[in-house]
């Protein structure tokens, strides 16, 4: 039978141990629950020591797999977050990937978490300061299949870009009349850097162009 054998162990605060194993992977335990283990189980786990597989499934399933569901719950009573972002976050926390996989498709079957809801409610509270193609950048940075981004996008989002800019325009206080040549370009790549098209954002700041050249 496969074992997996311990190259390292790391206390951690609260009485946790951090176990290395010399496959790559890592797990949390707390002192407690080794201890709730039988004697003849409890000896695998020391710096060297061999687990076997059936042992390892064990604590998979009865310690670290719960806590993983537990906190994947938690972090989504936080804020809402898409099935990459979450997995990262337990990935990052120390959970095996068996357990990671097994939280997500947990929280999923609840519909606490799903990814085009996600990214409805993102286009919807956004999309007033960020352009069609800035929303879609985020999206798929944040894990979204690019597909679903273009469906939710399609939904959702209200194509009228000029008008957001104009707004934006009016809360930053720009006038095109008293602008000087320094805020009309600080005022261009700050709309730039929220995926505005150039034609767009020079139209509504009323600058003309001349041979390619902005003209200020």
């Amino acid at each position: 039978m496969w074992e997996r054998r311990i190259r390292e162990i790391i206390p951690k605060e609260k009485g946790r141990l951090l176990f290395r194993l010399e496959c790559g992977t890592e797990f949390m335990l707390y002192r407690r629950e080794i201890r709730s283990l039988p004697p003849q189980e409890q000896v695998f786990f020391e710096e060297g020591g061999q687990i076997p597989e059936e042992l390892y499934q064990k604590i998979l399933s009865e310690f670290i797999g719960i806590r993983a569901k537990k906190r994947a719950l938690f972090l989504l009573e936080q804020m809402d977050r898409t099935s990459h972002q979450l997995r990262e976050k337990l990935m990052r926390s120390g959970y095996p990937q068996e357990c990671v996989e097994q939280a997500l498709l947990y929280v999923g079957q609840y519909h606490y978490i799903d990814d085009f809801r996600y990214a409805k409610h993102y286009i919807g509270y956004h999309q007033h300061r960020k352009s069609r193609q800035k929303l879609k950048m985020d999206l798929l940075q944040k894990g979204v299949p690019k597909d679903m981004a273009e469906e939710a996008l399609a939904e959702v989002f209200d194509s009228d870009e000029r008008g957001k800019i104009g707004e934006l325009l009016c809360r930053r206080g720009y006038d095109a009349d008293t602008a000087d040549k320094r805020e009309q370009r600080r005022t261009y790549q700050f709309l730039l850097r929220r995926g505005f098209r150039c034609e767009d954002i020079l139209a509504v700041m009323k600058c003309g162009i001349s041979d390619g050249q902005m003209s200020f």
